[in-house]
């Protein structure tokens, strides 16, 4: 039952981590875009990221701590099929290139947007953007690993 109950966590946060990506991606910062001068688009964004990356940084903490509870109570990454390999290493280039959008470009984009410096606000969200698309395309690669990798 333990098992069970880490793989609901491991699920719900891959979810909000994945489908947050995704819906900044597809509907907010289009909509701001659409809707929005720059300075308030890049201070609602700005904004938005900020509350996002707090929901981020637990799901990180859960995805990683039942991910290795699970392997663990499995016997270890020897008893483990190769697709848990794959989704952890995938995994670990996401939680990096995380890390380096929370710790310095939205660290840059805050203090741009705090000093009403628009086109280094601008510049600064496009590279959020950036590597946010690149960790939604990783994280549909990890669902994919997941699903797909059972067939294996």
């Amino acid at each position: 039952m333990s098992y069970v109950i880490l793989l609901f966590i491991h699920l719900l946060a891959a979810a909000f981590w994945v489908g947050g990506m995704a819906t900044l991606h597809f509907a907010v910062r289009p909509a701001a875009v659409a809707t929005l001068e720059p300075p308030l688009r890049l201070r609602t964004m700005a904004a938005a990221l900020r509350r996002f990356f707090v929901g981020v940084d637990a799901a990180v903490t859960l995805l990683f701590a039942t991910g290795v509870a699970m392997i663990l109570l499995a016997g270890g990454f020897r008893a483990v099929h190769w697709r848990i390999e794959a989704m952890m290493g995938i995994a670990l280039v996401m939680a990096g290139i995380y890390v380096y959008i929370r710790a310095s470009v939205f660290r840059a984009l805050r203090r741009a947007v705090e000093e009403s410096a628009w086109p280094v606000a601008a510049g600064r969200l496009d590279m959020v953007r950036k590597l946010v698309s690149l960790n939604l395309a990783l994280g549909v690669a990890v669902f994919g690993v997941a699903i797909l990798g059972r067939a294996a």
